[in-house]
């Protein structure tokens, strides 16, 4: 690139990089979003369901749970929710607010 003009032709682009599926990053607390989906999702040690999909958003990264009665969850993808994600072991933790994962029960005020 040799001027602004060629540089804002990129905005928007959609980058494809070669990468080993396999590969895991060496930071940590680190993975790439393909190695999230079809993660378990748990919740109190339960599994309330699958990761479907990870989708950017400005403010925060959003998981789509599939949930084991069929339905599709957006969770905020922020450490205050998902405090663990473990690879390996092939699941992550999640601590959703009330009503993220159930209905909740309208008061009879």
């Amino acid at each position: 690139m040799t001027d602004r003009t060629q540089a804002e032709s990129l905005i928007k682009a959609i980058l494809l990089v070669e990468q080993d599926l396999t590969e895991v990053p060496s930071e940590p607390e680190a993975w790439y979003q393909q190695q999230l989906v079809g993660l378990k999702v748990l919740r109190d040690g339960v599994q309330v369901g699958t990761v479907l999909r990870v989708e950017d958003y400005p403010s925060q990264d959003m998981l789509i749970i599939k949930t084991t009665d069929d339905r599709e969850v957006m969770v905020p993808f922020v450490k205050a929710i998902v405090p663990e994600v473990n690879i390996q072991e092939q699941y992550i933790s999640v601590t959703p607010p009330a009503g993220l994962f159930e209905e909740l029960e309208e008061s009879g005020e």
